[in-house]
């Protein structure tokens, strides 16, 4: 079968490997109907990881149902379903809890697996035709049959639960403020997350033109472009002081504006921790933060010493100074897609919006390149192998 392979820094390609088989009695295999890239690709994409070549990408993926283990009980061929990305067990203390992006027994050694992913475990991406799920009934969420709300469903495998994640880690509760730093589609969708659950009122933080408005158009945000001055004073020009609450949706690789550079991405702009420093100043005294942006303890590309090593600036004294909470961590994706499922089924969500292409799956290398320079209306891609 076909599927999106890493060749090295910034190279991917469409080649053959191997069909997904069933392993384990409690495996199904589905036929790829979509499925996504996602900003975390392309942080393997750009060399920032350890990532080695070879690696089938894709952890956003859903399709039908092809082949069945003998112990599944509550799936069967033919049935149309998502895939959190998380890869969990179900039955350790962690996923018994709910922590499914922390299950102890899918990755030895380390708390969490994922399909495509870099030290996420052994299992293959579904940028492909095809996709082993295993812990199938626990896993696969299965959805209407047919294809309506395709490109809805597909989110719930990472974005829109990832976002919705971000403003739980903020306790984020209708009337309040929030901010929310990053418009790509996690912010994106912890902005229109922030919407769906009340927020009296949502500043979104970027610097691509296209990606603010769909925050303002769908999100009934106020966009805040940091190229333009100070994200923080721009936002308290306007509200008056503090938010109640703030979500990091960009993670290690964010831009300051402080710092100038060749182009907008230059990684001589980073600063990995502009964004949360930001959020300490622009969150209220005992307001709260939610930080599902990505942060690494190792990063091969960082712009100094101390972030390599995932060591950050963090101005804890003002932290502590302002008695503020914060919540961190991938998404737990089981403890909120039944039900986004159901509120899209229901019509009371319809987070596509935020897709701005479908393509074949041989387009993913021109795509992949699209999305990594950030181009204008690049926002969501999704593949149809």
């Amino acid at each position: 079968m076909n599927a999106v392979v890493y060749k090295g820094e910034r190279e991917v390609a469409v080649e053959e490997v191997e069909q997904p088989q069933i392993e384990h009695p409690n495996d199904v295999v589905i036929d790829i109907t979509t499925t996504c890239i996602c900003g975390s690709d392309l942080h393997m994409y750009e060399g920032r990881t350890a990532a080695e070549s070879g690696i089938v990408f894709g952890h956003e993926n859903m399709g039908i149902v092809t082949e069945v283990g003998d112990a599944v009980t509550s799936l069967e061929e033919g049935d149309r379903v998502v895939a959190p990305f998380n890869v969990a067990c179900g039955f350790c203390e962690n996923c018994e809890n709910g922590y499914t992006g922390f299950c102890t027994n899918v990755n030895p050694g380390f708390a969490g697996g994922a399909y495509g992913y870099v030290a996420m475990g052994p299992y293959k991406g579904g940028q492909a035709e095809e996709l082993r799920i295993p812990y199938a009934d626990f896993n696969a969420l299965k959805l209407p049959d047919g294809d309506e709300h395709e490109d809805s469903f597909a989110l719930l495998a990472d974005i829109f639960p990832t976002g919705w994640h971000g403003t739980e880690l903020a306790n984020l509760e209708s009337g309040d403020s929030v901010a929310i730093y990053g418009a790509g589609p996690v912010g994106l969708m912890a902005a229109y997350s922030a919407k769906l659950k009340g927020a009296a009122e949502i500043y979104v933080v970027d610097r691509v033109p296209s990606r603010l408005e769909l925050a303002e158009e769908h999100c009934d945000a106020t966009p805040i472009n940091f190229e333009e001055g100070d994200p923080v004073e721009q936002i308290k020009d306007i509200h008056g002081g503090g938010v109640d609450k703030g979500v990091d949706a960009v993670g290690y690789q964010a831009i300051d504006p402080e710092k100038q550079g060749d182009d907008a991405y230059d990684p001589a702009r980073e600063n990995p921790a502009v964004v949360i420093n930001n959020l300490i100043r622009t969150v209220r005294p005992t307001g709260e933060l939610g930080i599902p942006g990505l942060y690494v303890p190792d990063d091969p590309g960082a712009p100094d010493e101390m972030a390599a090593q995932g060591r950050l600036g963090i101005d804890f004294g003002l932290l502590f100074e302002k008695g503020q909470a914060l919540g961190t961590g991938q998404c737990n994706v089981k403890e909120y897609n039944r039900e986004l499922r159901d509120m899209i089924v229901e019509g009371r969500a319809d987070p596509s919006w935020v897709v701005s292409h479908r393509v074949d799956l041989e387009d993913a290398p021109k795509m992949y390149e699209k999305f990594d320079n950030r181009e204008e209306g690049v926002t969501k891609v999704l593949l149809e192998p």
